[in-house]
């Protein structure tokens, strides 16, 4: 892959070094956990990963180390079952980081400490027994990763500052790349003004509104002026002209290379010569017209004709969700590429049958408030992710399960696409670490419903990402008011994902009523999601920049609600499973009737455009002491954040 935003790291150079013998023994001390070894490749920008230690000898062998994908240059560390030079360099550099004293430069000891406090987390993908024609199209479609997350820099203003990055030293520039941009993203470290891959931690305002205006309190002076409906579409920039502002179209203002993201998507069609994949070579050709004209509607269609049943692949490349820029009007560019994964179709056959069951149980919440819609959408299809581009590779976590698009024909008529990414946080780290904050915080009954068996987050996914199919969704209005008028853009977004979410946890109890899930399943449903809660109230309520964090908000006044209920309990006294003071019991018998009248109160808010009421919540359990979230976030944070990183094999 060439070099996506940074000149190639010093590693291009050691890998075009003299010759050394094979370092099949080079092999680091035994003390260098595979958790502190790819933590110091990350800080050193290395594109390796330590993946396992199937024999247990605690030191990598060659078929334990992979090639990460989407950093500044290149690594090939094995070859013909032996390792490579480059191995030997790069060993050389990750032992003496290891042995390094702290940096003196109190900027870079910041900087080392936010990659530090990451959990490396991989996402592999083997193509070696795929059909010629299906690797070559995913070698296309990486190529296309590329040009979105170029695009994608460009909108989040991260391209204004490359330059700066280019001399900086290798923690520096490995911030640079995985946080889109100068600024320290971990949940200890976003705050710290002083925390920047650039000396001097430069402003790094986002592209898609004029910089002169990104002061404090520029989203509510957009969303007030007369012309904000025609500024504030999402498939526009906002451009000053002379004394005034204009909405520039994405095709206009980022013309060449939406030009290129459309030659590499119609290459990865030409790829695709086998008949059965018909529906995804149409949507690929539709989306590349798209990235030319802006007019998005056609490659929806096309993406909405595609399911489980047509194509082997799950792709998705287009401008879509908002919560990437402060005011959360503008779509960010990003590519998803994912196998299906056919054990949703099982999950699809319980579920489709009762859509409408499900918008009318909705409405009965909310009687003379909201009338139920017939609704047909697609229940949520599991895919593997492959790669995740632009606005999908966050630096910390990902995204489990998505709904789209967000406007237009597709989205109204209830045609979209709904999916749960299948293999994300599924891996043996990530369920130890999960093990562990849960140990934290919950009492030793209460562990009792943890379990590494992901069929729980998969429901729980499937029924959030069905909810916003459901309801007052999509481009609903009251008194012709969108959400995001109404409530402006960054309380829309978090009342549509607690509306989201509110509903996994009352269908839990709905379907278990119906016999479509069992008790045993539907306690674990629960437990988790509470789990997945609070470890979002651990992120802290709001952005350094005052946004709102959709998900935090929604995380706590679910887990508010269920305190005022009696289903949730904090026992400041009581020791939780790792022995520490303080945990949450659980009493499962109350959550179906508790999840039920929370759903009510989130419908009632949302049928009205209630900004009162949706204030009020926040007020209680946002920016009260409802929550214990001082304790939740100092046990939570002691674990490292999960970080993705992708390896794809036999995709060069």
């Amino acid at each position: 892959m060439r070099s996506r935003l940074l000149s190639a790291l010093s590693l291009a150079v050691a890998c075009s070094a003299a010759p050394r013998p094979p370092a099949s023994v080079a092999r680091p001390p035994a003390a260098l956990t595979r958790l502190r070894f790819n933590q110091l490749a990350m800080r050193l920008d290395l594109p390796v990963f330590w993946s396992r230690d199937g024999n247990g000898d605690g030191r990598p062998d060659p078929d334990e180390v992979l090639a990460l994908r989407f950093y500044a240059a290149e690594g090939a560390w094995v070859r013909d079952g032996r390792f490579t030079p480059a191995w030997g360099d790069a060993l050389a550099r990750i032992e003496a980081e290891a042995a390094a004293p702290p940096p003196v430069d109190p900027r870079l000891r910041r900087v080392h400490h936010e990659l530090d406090r990451a959990a490396p987390t991989l996402v592999e993908t083997d193509l070696t027994a795929l059909p010629p024609a299906h690797r070559a199209f995913v070698r296309r479609m990486l190529a296309a990763a590329a040009r979105i997350d170029r695009l994608y820099a460009q909108q989040a203003g991260m391209v204004a500052l490359e330059a700066q990055a280019r001399s900086l030293d290798p923690a520096s520039r490995a911030l640079f790349r995985r946080n889109w941009g100068t600024r320290c993203r971990g949940a200890e470290t976003e705050g710290d003004a002083e925390c920047a891959a650039l000396p001097g931690a430069p402003r790094q305002p986002v592209d898609v509104y004029p910089e002169s205006l990104q002061g404090d309190g520029f989203c509510r002076s957009l969303e007030a002026r007369p012309d904000a409906p025609a500024l504030l579409t999402p498939f526009s920039v906002v451009r000053a002209e002379g004394d005034g502002l204009r909405a520039v179209p994405y095709a206009e203002a980022y013309r060449e290379p939406m030009r290129a993201v459309a030659v590499e998507l119609r290459a990865a069609a030409d790829a695709m010569t086998d008949p059965d994949e018909a529906a995804l070579g149409l949507y690929l050709r539709a989306a590349a017209t798209a990235f030319e004209t802006n007019d998005w509607a056609p490659a929806d269609e096309a993406w909405a004709r595609m399911s489980a049943r047509n194509s082997r692949w799950y792709v998705r490349v287009a401008p879509d969700e908002t919560y990437w820029e402060p005011c959360s009007q503008k779509a960010g560019f990003h590519l998803t590429l994912a196998r299906i994964n056919r054990d949703s179709l099982a999950w699809q056959e319980r579920l489709t049958p009762l859509q409408n069951d499900m918008e009318r149980a909705l409405a009965a919440l909310a009687p003379g408030a909201y009338a139920a819609r017939t609704v047909a959408f697609h229940m949520p299809d599991f895919i593997d992710i492959v790669a995740n581009a632009g606005d999908d590779r966050d630096p910390f976590g990902a995204t489990v399960g998505q709904s789209l698009p967000n406007w237009g024909a597709v989205a109204a008529e209830g045609r979209g696409r709904t999916v749960a990414m299948s293999n994300l946080y599924t891996d043996d780290d990530s369920n130890a670490r999960r093990r562990a904050e849960a140990a934290s915080l919950f009492t030793v009954e209460a562990m009792g419903e943890v379990t590494d068996d992901p069929t729980a987050g998969l429901v729980s996914t499937i029924l959030h990402e069905a909810t916003h199919n459901l309801g007052p969704a999509h481009e609903y209005r009251v008194g012709g008011r969108t959400a995001d008028e109404a409530f402006g853009g960054s309380m829309a977004s978090m009342l549509e994902e607690l509306k989201a979410q509110s509903g996994a946890l009352y269908f839990t109890g709905w379907l278990r009523a119906r016999g479509v899930i069992d008790e045993a399943l539907a306690r674990r449903i629960y437990v988790d999601a509470v789990a997945w809660a609070l470890g979002h109230i651990s992120r802290g309520m709001y952005a350094p920049g005052g946004e709102r964090r959709a998900y935090s908000q929604l995380a706590a006044v679910q887990v508010g609600a269920l305190l005022d209920e009696g289903a949730l309990m904090w026992r400041p006294d009581a020791p939780s499973a790792d022995g520490s003071r303080g945990a949450f019991s659980f009493d499962l018998a109350r959550f179906p009737g508790a999840c039920e009248r929370l759903m009510a109160r989130v419908m009632r808010v949302k049928a009205a455009n209630d900004r009162a009421a949706a204030e009020a919540l926040a007020v209680r359990y946002v920016d009260g002491d409802r929550v214990p979230m001082g304790v939740i976030t100092e046990r939570l944070r002691a674990q490292p954040q999960a970080a993705f990183v992708y390896a794809v094999i036999d995709a060069p």
